[in-house]
């Protein structure tokens, strides 16, 4: 069964998240990723988020397409493209096989001062626990190009009640409709 409200966590950057584990199977990724880059592509953020860094990064256009290799999930955009191993992979090696694999996923949400969620997300971690991707789910308090909102949008939280529903068997939580906005505070990231 699926906690529906996990603990609120202090992350290493001093901000607060709740965190809840995704399927790591090749075809459930697969799917995620299909959803998120086909159907949502110009509402979503992705790359990698660590300390030190923040690659925030917008779909030029819809994916031209999406395929599998290897183990691979190739996520083309025509002019560029980039690959995340979600599944078997076997060219280079078992060691290397099992080190490059999504081996945890996860959906979580900031948590402000305030006590409210400030963004929505979703991470993808290797074999050895290295961030593969952050992708930036739609937030209610900015627009599609990052702006603060002066009033929530409550219906950019569409995605995030989808990926609940199908990956977590949960309802929208009203909790996602309680924040009051989002500001940029020295510890506080998307």
């Amino acid at each position: 069964m699926t906690d529906t409200t996990p603990p609120i966590v202090e992350t290493e950057g001093g901000g607060r998240e709740q965190r809840w584990p995704l399927p790591v199977d090749e075809h459930s990724l697969l799917e995620l990723i299909r959803l998120c880059f086909e159907e949502y592509w110009d509402e979503i953020w992705f790359g990698v988020i660590m300390e030190g860094a923040a690659w925030e990064v917008a779909a030029p256009n819809p994916p031209k397409r999406i395929s599998m290799h290897d183990g691979y999930a190739t996520v083309d955009f025509g002019r560029w493209h980039f690959h995340l191993c979600i599944g078997e992979h076997r060219a280079s090696g078992p060691e290397l096989g099992r080190i490059r694999k999504c081996t945890r996923a996860e959906l979580y949400r900031r948590i402000g001062a305030d006590d409210h969620p400030t963004s929505w997300g979703v991470r993808l971690f290797n074999g050895r626990n290295e961030q593969m991707m952050t992708l930036l789910l739609p937030n209610p308090f900015l627009t599609n190009d990052q702006q603060i909102r002066d009033q929530p949008v409550w219906e950019q939280l569409e995605l995030w009640d989808r990926l609940r529903a199908k990956y977590l068997g949960l309802d929208p939580d009203p909790v996602d409709r309680a924040g009051k906005g989002f500001r940029h505070e020295r510890q506080e990231t998307r």
